[in-house]
């Protein structure tokens, strides 16, 4: 084998373990990827709700919520960094105004929104309530907060 086709069989092999690496965090199976809970689902809207005009809830909570899912779970996060299973849509959180046709039409419709860490879908949350929304639940830690709770990230 030739100098030049062994460096381009090791890059060809270093490229590839690095997608591997890349997509590894992951998953398609929804089932798996949310955390297990005991006890009934929680009705996120019993919550109470801050002076901001929405709720905040814990991974387990919105996980517990999903087994009896009544809502419109919406990733604000950017860049795209993964999503939670049953997830409606996506939205940056500092595009919502322009993306209302992608909301219910019901401002009274339970809306549940998260992001990587919790800081961009504070921001949403805010702007939902700002623009009438009344039942907004915002994920607290987002992401992060899900993975540490058990639960994985579906990747498109």
């Amino acid at each position: 084998m030739t100098r030049t086709k062994f460096f381009a069989l090791l890059t060809l092999l270093a490229l590839t373990a690095l997608v591997s690496v890349a997509c590894a965090g992951g998953t398609t199976d929804t089932a798996a990827a949310i955390p297990k809970v005991d006890g009934p689902a929680v009705d996120l809207l019993s919550l109470p709700q801050n002076s901001a005009g929405y709720r905040s809830a814990s991974a387990e909570q919105v996980a517990s919520a999903l087994t009896n899912k009544n809502f419109t779970l919406i990733n604000v996060h950017v860049p795209y960094a993964g999503e939670l299973p049953e997830t409606d849509a996506l939205i940056p959180f500092n595009e919502i105004e322009a993306n209302l046709g992608k909301l219910p039409n019901d401002k009274d419709a339970p809306i549940v929104v998260y992001c990587r860490s919790g800081g961009m879908s504070a921001v949403a949350s805010k702007t939902l309530a700002g623009l009438g929304y009344t039942n907004i639940v915002d994920l607290s830690g987002g992401m992060n907060a899900w993975q540490q709770a058990g639960g994985k990230l579906l990747s498109r």
